[in-house]
């Protein structure tokens, strides 16, 4: 899993994943998330565009990201992936209905 991260605006930080986010890859993504918010980082938008597999330890990452951002006053926005079988994962575990999920970074950043 590579982990792109930019800054959108001074409150927004966009985190770009791709290729698999699962068991191997969580414990980096867990502390890139954790840096990013001991730098003061609350509000993040995880674009999973181009993600080909999430598992159970890649959503218990994004769930604490969300659950941290917010203790901060922040949010976190999701950019689903392309890939179908990702996109199942979110409406089987009910996680669609947890995450503020945006068809594209635009329009997640408006909705901050």
């Amino acid at each position: 899993m590579k982990v792109y991260s930019e800054k959108f605006t001074s409150e927004i930080m966009i985190i770009k994943l791709n290729d698999r986010v699962d068991t191997f890859s969580a414990p980096d993504l867990r502390a890139h998330f954790s840096n990013l918010l001991s730098q003061g980082r609350s509000n993040f938008i995880v674009d999973l565009t181009a993600a080909t597999f999430l598992d159970s330890a890649g959503l218990a990452a994004l769930v604490k990201l969300l659950k941290d951002s917010r203790e901060k006053g922040g949010d976190v926005k999701i950019i689903l992936p392309e890939n179908k079988n990702v996109q199942r994962i979110f409406s089987l575990t009910k996680f669609d209905r947890v995450f503020d999920i945006q068809p594209t970074v635009p329009i997640a950043v408006g909705a901050f």
